[in-house]
């Protein structure tokens, strides 16, 4: 079935209610493990079609948020959301408390029951109204960007129809489009500070009702932190800081002499070529067309995956004015499908695109048929190892997508990905000031930005822009709004995609075998474990990034 033609009801929130009622008691009645472990399966079937629903209202609502009925219904998913957490969270508590717990655990595994202790702290019915309104305000965020409306030379663009200006290869143009989208932002960014301010507080009384000091804490446990925490966290940015800072500003210098410029401005942060950052070449449908020819030859595993993607109409990618803006890949169990979201907008995004989601969504296919839902709720740090991996993995069919300048896009993504490692641990310790200081003022927050960008982007220049040149960068970030502490999961991931990437340089069917594997083991297992078995080393270990950049240094030079 295309995913156009996938009907959509929305649930109903009585017959939920008495459903989890009757599962929640059957579970505590059952005679034995064989017996809860039925129960538990009528649970998934129960759970697969309201989750198919809600992330169908979520997705169409995403297509054009100003579509007033999937409005409608994604206020009803913000409303409903919190309930149904609390809901779910008293059935994972019977099974947590069942004398039959050995039988369960041998059957949907350790992790499961670790991920099922994070959620009890993480819910509370007493939270219930608080969380609504979290979830109504991320949503508030989320049209204010999708809607945007910037002037720029005689007509109208949203932000990710700007991007292709933002990096256009004359310096004018791109300095003419950073001073539009910062007009844009100067305009809103009272309101944004008034949503985050209120995000900040929401939260901070969310944890500190489930008995909390603050948000942090309540923060890595719904991000199901089950193998690691604040500390090992610091530690990576600390290391960070000593050895991939260095060889960022590095890169940078080589950045500034290749554009022929005597000082960065922030209006170069995305350019890599004097003549240009290289650009996909062909219609969006050539785009994907490419794409399936590329997995085709990959491998007979995404051959498979690409076809049915393409067969059903999974991708959404077109860029429209009032859509929401960003990518991202997620799945409907009712039709064992993954869908991905993304904005084309002519630029090499676009190609990231069938790289980065499809990483995702190839994951999730090859977990299609998997019985054991647990094992498919995989934490983020690791599936994003899927998705930059992926990038890596197809750069070999990149002259498919930039023909002639397909050396000029791998050199362009390798620099891209070790830059941003800095980038992502500067949102992640800003969030950790933010949330560990919440009295802090809207004024003080951008301070702590700017603070920020001067340890771990040093070449950065905003000159006197009114916004970003004001520690305003961060509102343009939806991750801090709609998923607090998930930028670090990226980071983490980068590190491991790199050493894909020194494997795959040197034995590349190997690299891909252990790839394979790593996907299927999906959330089996717990992060370290996991990565050992698939031969990774962890990105906390010291040395792990001291040697990377050594690697990437000699390569790149």
């Amino acid at each position: 079935m295309k995913l156009s033609e996938m009907p959509y009801e929305r649930p109903d929130r009585e017959q939920i209610e008495q459903t989890y009622a009757s599962l929640i008691e059957r579970q505590k009645q059952a005679a034995d493990g064989q017996e809860q472990f039925a129960i538990h399966q009528e649970y998934y079937r129960f759970t697969d079609h309201i989750q198919t629903c809600m992330k169908l209202a979520m997705f169409r609502h995403n297509i054009d948020t100003t579509d007033a009925f999937y409005e409608k219904e994604q206020e009803f998913c913000d409303e409903i959301g919190p309930v149904l957490e609390n809901l779910d969270n008293e059935y994972q508590k019977a099974l947590f408390a069942s004398p039959h717990r050995a039988y369960m655990e041998s059957k949907i595994g350790a992790v499961a029951f670790k991920n099922m202790e994070l959620a009890f702290r993480s819910m509370d019915v007493k939270i219930i109204p608080l969380c609504q309104e979290e979830n109504a305000l991320a949503s508030r965020y989320n049209k204010l960007i999708a809607t945007a409306e910037i002037p720029f030379e005689g007509k109208i663009y949203n932000i990710s129809q700007l991007g292709k200006f933002l990096r256009n290869q004359e310096r004018g143009v791109r300095r003419k489009a950073w001073q539009a989208l910062s007009a844009y932002f100067m305009g809103v960014t009272g309101e944004i500070d008034e949503i985050f301010d209120r995000l900040v507080k929401n939260r901070t009384r969310q944890a500190q009702e489930l008995g909390y000091d603050n948000y942090i804490e309540l923060g890595y446990c719904r991000m199901n932190r089950n193998s690691y925490g604040q500390q090992e966290v610091g530690r990576f940015r600390s290391q960070v800081k000593e050895y991939l800072v260095p060889l960022a500003t590095k890169i940078h210098e080589a950045r500034r002499k290749r554009l022929g410029v005597e000082k960065l401005s922030y209006i170069d942060n995305d350019m890599f070529f004097q003549n240009g950052n290289p650009v996909p070449v062909g219609t969006p449908e050539e785009i994907l067309s490419q794409g399936q020819q590329m997995y085709r030859e990959l491998s007979p595993e995404t051959r498979e995956f690409f076809d049915f993607m393409m067969e059903h109409e999974l991708m959404e990618v077109l860029g429209r004015k009032t859509k929401y803006q960003g990518g991202y890949m997620d799945y409907l169990p009712d039709f064992k499908a993954p869908v991905i979201f993304a904005n084309f907008n002519g630029t090499s995004g676009d190609v990231d695109v069938i790289t980065h989601e499809c990483g995702h969504a190839f994951q999730g296919y090859l977990m299609r048929n998997e019985e054991i839902r647990e094992y498919l709720d995989i934490t983020m740090e690791t599936a994003e190892i899927h998705s930059m991996s992926m990038e890596y993995f197809t750069e070999g069919w990149m002259e498919r997508f930039f023909g002639s300048r397909a050396g000029d896009y791998r050199r362009m993504h390798l620099e891209d990905g070790l830059c941003f490692v800095p980038y992502g641990c500067m949102v992640d310790e800003f969030q950790h000031i933010v949330y560990g200081q919440p009295e802090l003022t809207p004024a003080q927050r951008k301070q702590a930005w700017m603070e920020l960008e001067r340890e771990y982007r040093p070449h950065l220049d905003y000159e006197s822009d009114p916004f970003f040149g004001k520690g305003g960068r961060w509102q343009m970030q939806g991750h801090i709004f709609q998923m607090p502490f998930y930028y670090i999961d990226y980071c983490l991931s980068t590190i491991c995609s790199l050493q894909y990437k020194v494997k795959m340089d040197q034995d590349f069917q190997k690299a891909w075998d252990s790839y394979l594997a790593l996907c299927r083991l999906s959330a089996k297992k717990f992060y370290v474990p996991m990565l050992d078995e698939a031969g990774l080393k962890n990105p906390f270990e010291e040395g792990c990034i001291h040697e990377i950049v050594e690697h990437f240094e000699k390569l790149l030079s």
